[in-house]
């Protein structure tokens, strides 16, 4: 009996032996590489893209963002961009797409009900569970 209870285990992500997942580098999304202009100092990039994980002593000019993923079960992903800088100004980028949002984000994130207001007003809404009703709640900009 006890093999049996142990062998419906091992045929989902939490069977034996369990695998940790294994992350590594620098998550970036679309957003980020979007705001990149020609001409942003370095400490802007730093800022934006947050510490190159690769920084090599013989390649100044370039800084390296990898991401690694190795989950317990399934597909390992890999994705490289890459900034170049000339006398400490950017100059080119170039790496993998990235994804459209951070992995605590899911994908029903409430992005698509997000509206540009002028002079970054919040955006209100009515609350779900009285829509007849006058009260707003206030929702943060992201």
């Amino acid at each position: 009996m006890t093999a049996l209870t142990l062998s419906a285990c091992s045929g989902s992500k939490w069977g034996f032996p369990y695998k940790a997942p294994v992350q590594q580098g620098n998550w970036l999304t679309t957003a980020q590489i979007e705001r990149l202009e020609v001409g942003m100092t370095r400490e802007q990039v730093r800022f934006l893209l947050g510490s190159p994980t690769l920084q090599d002593i013989f390649h100044s000019d370039r800084w390296e963002y990898p991401y690694y993923h190795k989950p317990g079960y399934g597909k390992e992903e890999l994705r490289l961009f890459t900034v170049w800088f000339e006398d400490d100004v950017l100059v080119r980028w170039e790496g993998d797409q990235q994804p459209n949002r951070q992995p605590f984000e899911q994908s029903d994130s409430g992005a698509s009900a997000i509206k540009n207001t002028p002079n970054d007003e919040p955006v209100t809404r009515p609350l779900e569970s009285h829509p007849e009703s006058a009260v707003m709640e206030v929702e943060p900009l992201r």
